[in-house]
């Protein structure tokens, strides 16, 4: 007999199943609860609402584990490469040797964005904040490329106009706030090598992409690659879920990413360290001000809300980040600030007991910063890295036809009530 919750309301008792996911974990099915009792469950945020069956991604955030369709992040980071994990996320296996050519010839002859598009960038504030461009010209995409789905290669070819524009995008968007001139892909590189010279390179010299940064910056975009139902995740669902095209699902995607909650805690990383640095640079000072309760300051990057233990990815990105930073022999005081409070962290008995570890996005705004990425830039990165995960959870809902999400509330406000003419109001 299969598990069955029970749960008693006005005197009557209703049962409801019990679903289990591959890796034990347990939830009770409510789609029905309304149509029985007349009664919803309320969870704000929803915090403790399973909102899909996903077979994408598993997080166990106390035994520190993250997987990609059953494969361990330490060995993806090791061994894979981006294009190859962007592949089995969508796809949900990791592709042959023709399969993954395939796949990397079609990702890297789309880069080029169509000239009309560059027109856009003149309409844009000199100022504009890249993830602000970068949400508009994905929308844009669907003008200029209309998706209809007619057969799976019109959804792959979607699937790589998006993956492969999208760094584009966002080089050129980068290139625009500083008023450079922007640089045409370069289709003999890899894909991070080919978006570090977008964006770093000048008509004027023979840039040349450091393998070391390259290879960093390819890892870091793994470990982003996809996290389970999160924010930004769940936007792009329920955009998608009323059958909303690709381009525009994800940039609903990129804009819940830029709220300052989501994708924004490697920037803050960043600003916390310039706040230690204009003070002074007393690390002694701002850790006791961190054990401090009532001092009103934390430490950004350190703990994290799902993982208890330790963040999988930070272990990953600390070699990275340690490798670039002894590669490009890069004497920024910010960072020193960072090794120290890094040192703190791991020795401390108080960090130690409160398991506030360095996190992955600690080591990525270092990173970033030590690559010569500025900190507006950083939510850009991780909407890049976002990318392949966002289409895998849209194309996993579309394939499910799983209905328009319409979520449920409970109503506070005023009840009946006639209206008033004004003049006759108090």
């Amino acid at each position: 007999m299969a598990n069955i919750a029970e749960i008693k309301l006005d005197n009557k008792t209703y049962e409801l199943p019990v679903v289990v996911g591959s890796e034990g974990e347990k939830a009770i099915d409510i789609s029905t609860l309304r149509d029985l009792s007349g009664y919803i469950t309320l969870d704000t945020g929803f915090k403790n609402t399973g909102s899909t069956q996903s077979a994408i991604t598993f997080l166990d955030g106390e035994n520190g584990i993250l997987r990609y369709r059953g494969y361990p992040i330490e060995q993806l980071a090791e061994k894979s490469n981006f294009l190859e994990v962007s592949y089995l996320l969508i796809y949900g296996e990791l592709p042959n040797k023709e399969q993954l050519a395939s796949f990397i010839s079609g990702v890297t002859h789309h880069t080029l964005i169509h000239e009309d598009m560059k027109k856009f960038y003149e309409g844009f504030p000199s100022k504009a904040h890249p993830m602000g461009v970068l949400a508009s010209m994905i929308a844009a995409m669907s003008t200029f490329y209309p998706d209809v789905y007619k057969t799976e290669g019109d959804v792959d070819l979607t699937i790589q106009r998006l993956m492969a524009k999208c760094a584009t995008v966002a080089a050129w968007s980068y290139k625009k706030s500083i008023g450079h001139p922007v640089m045409y892909p370069q289709n003999r590189l890899s894909y991070c090598a080919n978006f570090l010279h977008m964006m770093f390179a000048q008509p004027t010299d023979d840039y040349h992409v450091n393998p070391k940064v390259a290879d960093a910056l390819d890892k870091l975009l793994i470990l982003h690659a996809d996290h389970e139902q999160n924010c930004s995740t769940s936007t792009v669902r329920v955009a998608g879920s009323s059958q909303a095209n690709l381009y525009a699902s994800i940039s609903s995607g990129v804009s819940a990413l830029w709220g300052p909650l989501h994708g924004g805690a490697n920037q803050a990383v960043i600003e916390m360290l310039q706040t230690i640095r204009k003070e002074g640079g007393n690390i002694g000072e701002w850790v006791a001000k961190a054990k401090d309760k009532s001092s009103g300051f934390r430490l950004m990057g350190f703990g994290h809300r799902v993982y208890k233990n330790f963040d999988p990815r930070a272990k990953i990105i600390k070699k990275a980040c340690d490798d670039v930073l002894q590669e490009l022999g890069i004497k920024d005081p910010l960072l020193d600030i960072a090794k120290q409070l890094e040192e703190i962290a791991l020795t401390d008995n108080y960090f130690i007991e409160k398991k506030l570890y360095p996190n992955v996005d600690f080591y990525s705004g270092i990173l970033y910063r030590a690559i010569g990425i500025p900190t507006d830039m950083f939510t850009v990165m991780f909407a890049i890295g976002r990318m392949p995960g966002w289409i895998a959870q849209w194309k996993e809902m579309r394939e499910g036809k799983e209905p328009i999400a319409r979520p449920r509330q409970i109503y506070t406000g005023p009840v009946n009530r006639d209206y008033v003419l004004v003049e006759k109001r108090k």
